[in-house]
């Protein structure tokens, strides 16, 4: 019997607010299933036509930084049950690799990012859309930790693409996109409750679509 529709939840938030910690709580209950994650950064445009000076000036906290055609293209394929071979994005080259990561088909389609619910065509996929909402003192640690631990950063740099970037994108961008969420998850992963309820809701409408 051919399988029902796969379901897409997506979920944003602000750099730091505690995304992943979420999309892992979900994925973990539901890993017996299956379940893809699709990482919105993995989708930033690529820049090998550009000069590598040009590359750095690139605000990866804006809309146009993202190669949104491609991820929604991805995306319909999986829905229609097609494996995609999901971009792969090289930070210290500031461009796309050459390498992909071959996607199979899954029931479950978690769409983790920044801006995922900025696009109305992206977001007419989902089934559901949360927001993880966390102060901002909190996610700009995060942020620092982990660009000074992943990806090399001075703690100088990272404060400064901060206040001249990363703030003010988020205040005009990310912020704004609260209000299409279905449920705003306070402060992550550790927001037990509300995780909770969110994984009956998937659990609903998978025995819904015959899938579990």
């Amino acid at each position: 019997m051919e399988k029902q529709r796969p379901v897409v939840i997506g979920i944003a938030g602000g750099s730091g607010s505690g995304k992943t910690s979420v999309t892992h709580a979900i994925h973990d209950v539901f890993k017996e299933h299956s379940v893809v994650v699709i990482e919105q950064d993995f989708y930033y445009k690529d820049q090998s036509h550009l000069e590598f000076d040009q590359r750095l000036e690139t605000n990866y906290d804006h809309p146009d930084a993202f190669d949104t055609d491609l991820l929604i293209s991805d995306v319909k394929r999986l829905l229609e049950r097609k494996s995609i071979e999901k971009p792969v994005y090289d930070y210290a080259l500031h461009t796309r690799s050459n390498e992909t990561i071959h996607i199979d088909p899954q029931d479950v389609i978690i769409l983790e990012g920044i801006l995922v619910l900025f696009d109305p065509r992206l977001r007419e996929l989902m089934d559901i859309k949360l927001f993880v909402d966390t102060d901002a003192d909190l996610r700009i640690i995060r942020r620092i930790l982990r660009d000074i631990n992943e990806r090399g950063r001075s703690m100088d740099s990272v404060i400064e693409q901060y206040l001249s970037v990363v703030r003010p994108m988020h205040n005009q961008f990310i912020e704004p996109t609260k209000r299409y969420a279905d449920i705003i998850i306070p402060e992550g992963g550790q927001n037990e409750v509300a995780i909770d309820l969110m994984v009956t809701k998937i659990k609903t409408i998978l025995e819904t679509n015959s899938i579990v």
